[in-house]
């Protein structure tokens, strides 16, 4: 089945790692590599590379708005647009925002999306905190 599966890729593993034993930069790969390629593409900001000023998704613009329908929806073309153009292992994305934890000032984003290769659904729980720094201890 691993050889079959060659077509999704390998890539330096995210966030960067140095394996102890071997001192070489840690890999990923196939599906693992996708969801890591996703979180990549959600936490860069446009114009943040330099070479690739488009590459990336600008929820950073969603930071400071009041979480309403409108933003919602925007928050959610957003993520769409960025993985439909950076993205291209995958498709029939789905996205849905989950505001349950909104007091906490986080939404979560799951992400429902077809591995276009091997045609497995697969899925990705992103939490997107919209305060600066608002990672979980």
């Amino acid at each position: 089945m691993e050889g079959t599966k060659e077509f999704l890729g390998r890539g330096m593993k995210f966030p960067p790692q140095v394996d102890a034993v071997t001192g070489c930069f840690k890999q990923t790969s196939y599906e693992e590599d996708i969801k890591e390629a996703i979180y990549l593409i959600l936490m860069t900001s446009k114009g943040e590379r330099v070479m690739m000023s488009d590459f990336g998704c600008d929820l950073q613009n969603y930071i400071y708005d009041i979480p309403s329908s409108t933003y919602l929806n925007l928050l959610k073309i957003e993520i769409l647009d960025a993985l439909v153009k950076w993205e291209p292992r995958i498709s029939e994305i789905e996205v849905e925002i989950d505001t349950k934890e909104l007091v906490s000032a986080k939404v979560i984003i799951k992400l429902k999306y077809l591995v276009r290769s091997t045609n497995d659904t697969d899925n990705l729980v992103f939490p997107y905190y919209l305060e600066q720094g608002g990672e979980e201890t």
